[in-house]
């Protein structure tokens, strides 16, 4: 994928569903659910474990049958043996799906090969929420979305 698809992406995605997200907020799925939240995104959890519990203004669901069906984007916070029965079901379940996304360390060829068969965009091993900070102008040198290091911590 190029820059220009990203930013597309990122640009035309209104609605995502974060499939394992934590309510801890020290957790990638956390922070990077509530960073898209933050950006105007319509973020869904799923996570059966935590179902019942509100993020970011919205009840978590415990399975994918339990989204709207507006859901645009699927974010994958699964370890990678665990992404095939999930995007099969996505297919089958979410008509407006156009994209799915697993995390940093997540590739599955099997269940990219089948969402793509479907006219579904997949990306694979980024974040969302990095690409976003980089395509946008978030991110400062070095990669860090901070400000000026104080010259007592130089």
């Amino acid at each position: 994928m190029t820059d220009a698809d990203f930013r597309r992406i990122l640009s035309t995605v209104k609605t995502v569903a974060c499939v394992g997200v934590s309510a801890n907020p020290v957790r990638p799925s956390h922070y990077v659910a509530r960073y898209l939240s933050l950006k105007g995104f319509r973020v869904h959890c799923v996570n059966p474990g935590i179902a019942g519990q509100s993020l970011f203004g919205r009840q978590v669901v415990g399975s994918l049958t339990d989204l709207p069906e507006d859901v645009e984007l699927l974010d994958l916070f699964r370890r990678s043996e665990h992404v095939p029965p999930i995007v099969e079901e996505a297919l089958e379940v979410m008509p407006a799906l156009k994209v799915v996304w697993m995390q940093i360390g997540v590739e599955s060829p099997e269940a990219a090969e089948k969402a793509r068969a479907r006219g579904v965009e997949v990306v694979m091993n980024r974040c969302p929420k990095i690409e976003y900070q980089r395509l946008f102008g978030e991110l400062r040198m070095g990669g860090f979305a901070t400000g000026v290091i104080s010259s007592k911590l130089q």
